[in-house]
Parts: structure tokens; C-alpha cells; sequence
């Protein structure tokens, strides 16, 4: 049996390059000795790679090399849709958009890839404003690249996972795509506020 139901599986390749372009903070999950390690950090796609950069210090550091498996998920939008926003009669549910990537990490060595890699990784975050470039003579970049260092993960699988309301009725469906919009902005809004 698949999981999810094959209405709620995307396999669609552009939408699941879409939520990495768009919601680059990955979540990057290794195992050793049947413990999980876990890491949130902005991943670059290039192809079929993923490129990110880690403090040395981090203990996720020392298995990001050595050909190991890695998880790494994106999560874009999700929030609870109530049955009072359709126009038919539903039960609760949960709406959001994930992805599921399986592949093999590696470390790259060079420090000119680095800087490279970091200059470029800014200037995609930037974009499309470009209100800050991170020069490569940038003295702080230079001092800080031995305590970074940069990976690259051999995508080997793609499981996209949208539970957004397609079992619905098309208005239905509009509904709940107009709801996830109101109530992320109107969430993020009310934590926020709550934290600082």
C-alpha cells in the first residue's frame, strides 16, 4: 500500500524543485550507531546535488563525508483547515507541503569551492533584490572559512508529499488553498508577536 494516498503523493519534478528554491532550509538527518543526528541548514540545489556548508563544530559535521546516506526534508506551507471553510460538510484535517530526499553526502575539501559556494549561496538568497553581495575579498569570509565546511549530497530519491485538499470538490479545494495563504501569514504574524 502506498503512503500517502497516491492523490497527496507529487511527483511532478519542477514543483519539487520549486519548494527547494523557494524554502531552502532543509532539515538534514544522519544516523550513527542507530542515533539520529539532526541539522537544519539552507541546501542549494544544482542538478541532481544538493550543496550546503556546516560549522565544524556541529556533531553533525564528521557524517557529512565518507559517501553516507543522508534524509534531508523541505517543508513548505502547512496549517490546520477547518471544516468551516468549505462548502460542503468535512472533517478537520491538516493541508501542507513536504519533501522527502534520500541521497549520499560527501565532503568537498577545497577552500576556493567553499568561498565559492558560499558567495554563490548568498547571492541566490539575496535574490532577487541583490541588496547585499558577499565580495570574495571580503576579509570576515576569509578568516571564517576554517570553520566551515561545505558538502554535497547525490540526490537518489525524490518523494514529494502535498496534502493540500485534491480529494475535495474543486471549490473545496480552492477553499482550503485560500485558507492555507490566510492562515500562514495570520500565524507566523501571531507567534511572532508573542516571542518578541
Amino acid at each position: 500500500m502506498n503512503y500517502p494516498p497516491k492523490h497527496h503523493q507529487e511527483n511532478n519534478k519542477d514543483y519539487l524543485v520549486d519548494v527547494i528554491k523557494t524554502y531552502p532550509l532543509a532539515t538534514l538527518i544522519s544516523v550513527e550507531d542507530n542515533q539520529p543526528l539532526i541539522t537544519h541548514l539552507p541546501l542549494i540545489l544544482d542538478g541532481e546535488k544538493l550543496n550546503g556548508h556546516i560549522d565544524i563544530y556541529n556533531p553533525q559535521a564528521k557524517l557529512l563525508k565518507d559517501n553516507r546516506d543522508i534524509t534531508i526534508l523541505f517543508s513548505g506551507p502547512q496549517c490546520y483547515i477547518s471544516p468551516s471553510i468549505y462548502s460542503t460538510t468535512q472533517l478537520p484535517t491538516w493541508n501542507y507541503i513536504k519533501l522527502h530526499l534520500k541521497g549520499i553526502v560527501k565532503a568537498i575539501e577545497s577552500k576556493a569551492a567553499l568561498k565559492q559556494s558560499l558567495i554563490t549561496m548568498t547571492e541566490f538568497l539575496e535574490a532577487p533584490d541583490h541588496k547585499y553581495v558577499l565580495e570574495p575579498d571580503n576579509p570576515r569570509l576569509d578568516r571564517n572559512l576554517d570553520y566551515i565546511e561545505m558538502f554535497e549530497i547525490d540526490i537518489t530519491s525524490w518523494e514529494g508529499k502535498f496534502k493540500l485538499s485534491q480529494d475535495k470538490k474543486p471549490k473545496d479545494t480552492e477553499l482550503a488553498r485560500q485558507e492555507l495563504i490566510r492562515a500562514s501569514q495570520e500565524h507566523i504574524k501571531t507567534f511572532l508577536d508573542k516571542i518578541f
